[in-house]
């Protein structure tokens, strides 16, 4: 048999690009050195769109130290999927990757199915984490096919991965989607991002609401500020890039160690268990009421 501890990785998805992370500088921190874990995920398993570095990574690799299996979907970036794997690894717990793209919702069926398999058979959190943003600084000349990519993957996807991933779910689940501060905060180069964004919140709302009565399943979100992420140095020039997060409070741009904390709160029942339909705000101090 197959060694599924490895890569459910599709040769058709395959890439060969240097890992984004890897060519930060400096590199997010992200692999939850110095974490003190307290075994509040043992025995649980976990789903996690847009893993391979970032904020998807830390969580990833906290999962792991609180004692989680792990699957992992990523894109397109082979090494940082690979690195990350090796992380959650070497904490003790098993870990899966698979390629491909959620804007495809066949895609998503199939890989939640893989997923599935390799966890035994259940997926008790799902995180919703994949995104992308393509700044634009005139709204009139924004292409068709750039905001119809960017609610594929930012909005469309978490919902296909999640209708998937119910019949996996049980009682005492876990879903956390990644929204953002854009959602109540607004940007002006950034509209169709911001718009998914808002669209994650209403539907972490509306998906509380259905699926507690349902089947006893907590939906949350979390909505970074401004994190020191691959995203970053991706969509914006050099000047931008140089700035992010010095508008906060606190002065700088957040790391992706320093936002995982939230989902690994929303993923243990024993400390989020009256929490459903809620938003965590790690943003560097920003006060956000919406």
């Amino acid at each position: 048999m197959p060694d599924e501890s490895k890569t459910l990785q599709p040769p058709q998805h395959q890439t060969h690009q240097p890992g984004l992370e890897t060519e930060m500088t400096p590199r997010p921190r992200s692999v939850m050195e110095g974490w003190r874990a307290a075994s509040k995920l043992e025995g649980r398993t976990a789903l996690i769109s847009g893993g391979d570095s970032g904020i998807g990574r830390a969580v990833a690799i906290g999962f792991a130290k609180e004692g989680a299996d792990v699957v992992i979907l990523h894109k397109e970036e082979p090494q940082d999927a690979e690195e990350t794997r090796a992380h959650v690894e070497a904490a003790g717990r098993r870990c899966a990757v698979i390629a491909g793209d959620i804007g495809d919702a066949a895609f998503c069926r199939d890989a939640v199915e893989q997923a599935a398999r390799f966890l035994g058979g259940r997926i008790d959190i799902l995180v919703n984490n994949a995104a992308e943003q393509h700044p634009c600084k005139d709204f009139a000349e924004i292409p068709e096919a750039q905001v119809e990519r960017t609610f594929r993957t930012n909005i469309l996807g978490m919902m296909w991965l999640t209708k998937a991933a119910l019949p996996h779910m049980r009682e005492g689940s876990s879903i956390i989607n990644t929204t953002s501060i854009t959602a109540y905060q607004g940007s002006a180069e950034l509209i169709d991002y911001a718009s998914t964004k808002g669209a994650i919140v209403g539907f972490t709302r509306s998906l509380a609401k259905a699926l507690w009565p349902q089947r006893r399943i907590r939906v949350n979100a979390v909505a970074p500020g401004p994190i020191w992420t691959p995203l970053i140095p991706a969509s914006f020039d050099e000047e931008r890039t140089a700035q992010h997060g010095a508008a906060t409070l606190l002065e700088r741009a957040g790391q992706p160690d320093e936002v995982a904390p939230a989902f690994l709160f929303l993923a243990a029942e024993q400390d989020s268990s009256y929490f459903t339909g809620q938003v965590l705000h790690p943003n560097g101090g920003t006060v956000v009421n919406a």
